[in-house]
């Protein structure tokens, strides 16, 4: 008889997959420590070994019973009565106690190695120098689904190597009971025990691994259903979903979500689990039936004592319940198993996306070297260049930039225009080293900036990007992350703040600059988008204070209005002299201030010139500018973006924003 050479090769393949994430889960059980995996270990088969002992001295009360009620309690049959009862009792006892061990060392197990893969997550998210490979959707889609089964922990790495380590117990009692059938009665007997249930274990874990093949394909509806209910209960739509009453649609697609992720679910439990149950079951209920039967007309034939059949029958009914689902054990393995994997993928997709010069060795302790830092400082006044420089986001068909050739000259003020997807925010983060160059290089005072030492170049940068982070902590402390190893100096906290017009408000709060900028914490407050805005500026300028030379403001006044955004740039220029400013803003009146402008579009330098020569040439500039000033000068005009105006509305834009520009000051 010969199998279907397909269907062998998928068990194949199946066993094979199996094993090997089977070990790879045993692999990570040294991280939990020696110490912590062998108490656990050690807990498990004492744990296996209890139900068994109480099996044998129950059955040996059992058989003591009839001699000891005729010869009374003086009889020696008596003494071995109440032994047995205490060995019993003990084995219960300790079968209990033991129950609650292999929960805490289990936890104690669990926690290490999530730990552990959760640091080695971290470090595989934050080896990159540039934040390009976290680009792509599907790198992206597996570090949530690593960081999420990691940070639940209840099918985490760490969960399966408690589970590997619970099977110890189940799989420990079935061997002992199928010993203590054999010893007692036959061996074919307690062969035949191990076959029945290892039929039920079969149908129990091949359902769920088929299940947790197809369980990738179905939790991506989990992600829709999710959307639906953080937004029903979260804080930031509450307002919407009240003044438009939303409710009602809510309800609705959170039910559609629902349905949509568990209409599967049922059809696929239904095919990996109940219809292959009903063989399994067939196959072990004949086995036990034929077992029994066995021990039945042996006893009738008087081939098995009253202890034998006590043992026979308490030792099969055992057994056959550890055919069952196990909850401490079966999900964990499984499922960890797919989540350490998803790490694995997430690893190995970085690997594949970072370049050879895509690294962190600039931020370790050799960047930080002090000799070689000062050998590395670019000149003060040196120029930026850009030199034919290209440059696409990976899951993007069409380059941001293609040999952009740009010269950001020092002591001067740079302003740099484009329409949506012109790259402005890009320019920061190639700048920034958060994107590298596909092609070209782009250089400080003549040396490319590849050849320094990361860490070291970003201190020579303060970047407030438009999607700054608010951090839920105190006011200083959001203000001295601009400059972290500096965040003792409160002097400087305090004048950042006043350069930045915040420190009044600040000090008018609860606690001054250590209230909390959170209404969820105590005496915590919320600010106003403006006033945050104003905080992270206070940020910049923090690390400028401390020895960074090139301020990067992406929006910073997106939340001001026209008349105080004119007062902040002429403060924020009195507060940064002798450091070049990069400023992204969509507001012309701004820009016009320059003293040199250059227009980006189709990833290339289209115009460059002041603002007097832009205009007068009636170009791209000319006619955004003017479109602007209209819109202002009209008071029933919309709020004053060139939203769009010349763009591509189709555009893909990995800058976000409406039509927008960006100043680059350089004040000595």
């Amino acid at each position: 008889m010969t199998g279907d050479p397909t269907t062998a090769g998928v068990v194949a393949g199946v066993v094979r997959r199996t094993a090997v994430d089977r070990w790879r889960i045993v692999t990570l059980l040294p991280r939990a420590g020696v110490p912590a995996v062998a108490a656990a270990a050690l807990v498990n088969l004492l744990l296996a070994a209890a139900p068994v002992v109480f099996v044998v001295a129950t059955s040996r009360m059992i058989g003591r019973l009839p001699q000891a009620v005729r010869d009374g309690v003086e009889s020696p049959a008596f003494g071995h009565l109440v032994t047995a009862f205490v060995v019993a009792a003990g084995a219960l006892s300790a079968q209990q106690l033991l129950a609650q061990l292999q929960a805490t060392t289990g936890l104690l197990v669990q926690r290490r190695i999530d730990g552990a893969v959760a640091d080695e997550l971290m470090a595989a998210a934050l080896g990159s120098t540039s934040t390009t490979p976290l680009e792509d959707q599907a790198l992206l889609e597996q570090l949530t689904e690593a960081s999420r089964e990691v940070e639940h922990g209840i099918q985490s790495p760490g969960a399966a190597g408690a589970g590997m380590l619970a099977l110890l117990a189940r799989y420990g009692q079935l061997l002992g009971y199928a010993v203590v059938v054999g010893a007692a009665f036959a061996w074919a007997a307690g062969f035949g025990l191990l076959v029945a249930v290892l039929a039920f274990r079969h149908g129990q874990r091949g359902g769920l691994r088929r299940y947790a093949a197809i369980y990738g394909a179905i939790v991506a509806r989990v992600r829709r259903l999710t959307y639906f209910r953080g937004v029903a209960m979260g804080r930031p739509a509450a307002k919407e979903i009240r003044v438009f009453g939303l409710l009602p649609w809510l309800r609705g697609q959170y039910r559609q979500a629902y349905l949509d992720w568990m209409r599967p679910v049922w059809a696929q439990r239904r095919r990996v689990y109940l219809r292959p149950y009903f063989l399994y079951t067939a196959v072990g209920l004949t086995v036990l039936v034929a077992v029994l039967a066995a021990l039945g007309l042996a006893g009738g034939q008087g081939r098995v004592g009253l202890t034998q059949l006590a043992l026979v029958i308490q030792a099969v009914l055992a057994g056959v319940q550890l055919g069952e689902f196990y909850p401490e054990a079966d999900v964990q393995t499984q499922f960890g198993m797919n989540a350490y994997r998803a790490v694995g993928e997430f690893r190995a997709g970085m690997r594949d996306r970072t370049s050879p010069g895509d690294d962190a060795a600039g931020d370790g302790p050799a960047g930080d070297d002090p000799a070689s830092a000062a050998a590395a400082e670019p000149a003060p006044a040196a120029d930026i260049r850009f030199e034919a420089v290209s440059f696409r986001y990976p899951h993007r068909a069409t380059p941001v930039f293609t040999d952009l050739d740009l010269t950001l000259p020092a002591g001067a003020c740079t302003a740099i225009v484009g329409l949506n997807g012109a790259g402005k925010t890009t320019l920061v983060k190639l700048l920034s080293r958060l994107a590298l160059p596909d092609a070209g290089r782009i250089t400080v005072g003549g040396r490319p900036i590849d050849t320094l030492p990361t860490a070291r170049w970003r201190r020579e940068l303060a970047v407030i990007f438009q999607d700054y982070l608010r951090y839920a902590t105190s006011a200083a402390d959001n203000i001295a992350l601009g400059a972290v190893r500096h965040a003792d100096d409160r002097d400087g906290i305090r004048a950042a703040a006043e350069a930045a017009g915040i420190l009044a408000t600040l000090d008018a709060l609860p606690r001054g600059l250590d209230t909390p900028l959170s209404g969820q914490l105590r005496d915590g407050v919320d600010l106003s988008g403006g006033q945050w805005q104003r905080v992270a500026i206070a940020r910049a300028l923090f690390a400028i204070r401390h020895g960074a030379s090139v301020l990067v403001l992406d929006e910073p006044t997106a939340s001001l209005d026209v008349r105080a955004e004119a007062r902040f740039f002429d403060e924020i220029i009195a507060a940064t002299t002798g450091v070049t400013t990069i400023l992204i803003s969509h507001r012309f009146a701004t820009v016009r201030r320059a003293d040199h402008i250059v227009v980006l579009a189709e990833g290339r330098v289209v115009e460059q010139g002041s603002h007097a020569e832009l205009l007068a040439r009636g170009g791209r500039y000319a006619r955004l500018f003017t479109l602007q000033a209209e819109r202002f000068a009209t008071p029933a005009a919309d709020p004053p973006t060139v939203d769009g105006a010349g763009a591509d509305p189709s555009a893909d834009d990995p800058d976000g924003g409406a039509v927008d520009v960006g100043s680059t000051r350089s004040v000595r």
